[in-house]
């Protein structure tokens, strides 16, 4: 039964994982975008200041944070609110992984002090690049790249269509 558990645990563990890297290279360009347009100088600064424990500290508050909203978007979706479980989840999800990415990027040097962090940031980067070498990876990587190639490409033929229909 242990055994059993501890295999359960492993492939919950895995598709979490799984799951995060695919979040968040899909939101690390919309953390890029606030960091570009609301730079903050002032608040960055002072964060890039703190010492390592307090940057720890202040960079798990979005986690403490934002980790119940998947309990009150299971709730929702308990009581037969499935529609608003959904936005209530993908809001938090992405809420939470902008704010942490946001952190980590100003912060990853002054982290990397504290021995438990880098390890476990060590075996966190070793994990996602063993994710990122899968066929599976290679495939949803292309086939979103090409899902944005097409969207880019629709965009572009339909603002053409709508210039070209504004000068009739």
């Amino acid at each position: 039964m242990r055994r059993l558990w501890t295999s359960f645990a492993y492939v919950a563990a895995a598709i979490y994982l799984i799951v995060d890297v695919l979040l968040l290279s899909l939101l690390r360009p919309i953390s890029r975008w606030f960091a570009a347009n609301l730079p903050m100088l002032r608040v960055c600064a002072w964060i890039r200041s703190l010492p390592p424990y307090p940057t720890l500290a202040l960079f798990s508050v979005p986690v403490i944070l934002l980790e119940p909203v998947k309990m009150v978007a299971a709730y929702m979706a308990a009581t037969g609110q499935i529609l608003w479980a959904a936005v209530t989840f993908v809001i938090g999800e992405v809420l939470k992984l902008v704010l942490v990415e946001r952190l980590f990027e100003l912060t990853k040097t002054t982290l990397m002090k504290i021995p438990v962090f880098a390890w476990a940031y060590n075996h966190y980067s070793r994990a996602t690049a063993w994710v990122k070498e899968t066929v599976a990876w290679r495939f949803v990587r292309a086939l979103s790249l090409s899902l944005r190639d097409h969207y880019r490409q629709w965009l572009h033929s339909a603002s053409r269509h709508h210039a070209f229909r504004q000068w009739q």
